[in-house]
């Protein structure tokens, strides 16, 4: 071996020179990265023992922030979240919107900002389940996965009967009645 495996014992880049020389590392199998390193060292080498530096870790908080962890903490929000719909918002996010449209009105303190918020929020949501039809509940791209879905496993399974081999022969012994699901009933239309 050209040098040590241990990660305590030099850096990448010297176990990686090392191979280079030694020939157990072809040139043109070498990291993209090693041109760069050879480029641009680091200041400071990152080695195993050298201690990490003690920087205070700043705290990002927004002001939406403290509001959305008092929903959460106080109010479960019962909704299920689909990260590919970008059309619609959270229940969090609208309770966010509508605790800013009434801290910007300046009217209440921050108790009754919060029950009027969350008040709002309700008659908002109920008054959208009022409104929306069961056609219109289900987002156009769950109607159309939902289709290839069972087009897709109905393929399946007719390329699953076309290409499986017929079924072993039952041992004589026992009964020859169906026993147990007939899957083929179960993907009938």
């Amino acid at each position: 071996m050209a040098q040590s495996r241990l990660e305590k014992i030099g850096t990448i880049f010297t176990r990686v020179q090392g191979l280079l020389r030694g020939g157990a590392m072809k040139t043109e199998d070498k990291p993209i990265w090693y041109d760069v390193y050879a480029a641009f060292p680091p200041k400071l080498e990152p080695k195993f023992d050298r201690p990490a530096p003690e920087i205070p870790v700043r705290k990002i908080f927004y002001a939406e922030d403290v509001v959305r962890a008092k929903l959460h903490k106080e109010n479960r929000p019962q909704e299920t979240i689909s990260l590919f719909d970008h059309r619609r918002s959270t229940q969090s996010q609208q309770f966010v919107n509508i605790y800013q449209d009434l801290k910007a009105q300046g009217a209440l303190d921050e108790q009754r900002i919060y029950e009027t918020a969350l008040d709002l929020l309700a008659e908002q949501r109920q008054q959208a389940r009022l409104e929306a039809t069961p056609e219109e509940s289900l987002p156009e791209q769950d109607a159309e996965s939902k289709s290839q879905l069972l087009s897709d496993f109905k393929d399946a399974v007719v390329s699953q009967q076309t290409t499986s081999s017929p079924p072993p022969p039952a041992p004589k012994g026992k009964k020859e009645a169906n026993v147990g699901i007939n899957i083929d009933s179960l993907f009938k239309d």
